[in-house]
């Protein structure tokens, strides 16, 4: 069973996200923890969006796509904004380096990629996309 979302560019919106993807989950019987890391990964890249990609521009959408297909979850964020949105590879960030110099911000992407299985950022003509998965046992 497929479900979709379309929401505005911007943080105002982010609670809605998070109620859609937290109800589509939660409606398959699904263990809270893994409806809590999902509802976290949705909610950062859907963030990183509507900040770094569309800077709040509430002109422009995302289009929110989640799925769950024999134990596989997936989900397509896609960006309808002009502007590509590709973030840097995934790196393993030093956390001590980060307390030691009480950096702030720039870790979501990594929580994003320990809590999913799969994310995969690309492009669809002049649009960006991230697709997340994950395996539910």
């Amino acid at each position: 069973m497929k479900s979709a979302l379309r929401i505005a560019c911007s943080r105002s919106h982010l609670q809605q996200v998070r109620d859609f993807v937290r109800t589509y989950l939660s409606n398959r019987q699904l263990p809270e923890i893994a409806i809590n890391q999902v509802v976290l990964a949705v909610d950062e890249v859907v963030a990183n969006f509507i900040i770094h990609a569309n800077g709040e521009d509430e002109s422009q959408f995302l289009d929110l796509k989640i799925d769950i297909k024999e134990h596989e979850l997936n989900v397509e964020i896609t960006d309808n904004g002009d502007t590509i949105y590709l973030p840097e590879p995934h790196q393993n960030p030093d956390l001590r380096d980060y307390i030691r110099q009480g950096r702030k911000g720039g870790m979501g992407m990594t929580l994003v990629n320990r809590l999913m299985d799969r994310v995969v950022f690309f492009t669809r003509g002049n649009h960006t996309v991230c697709h997340l998965s994950k395996h539910l046992a």
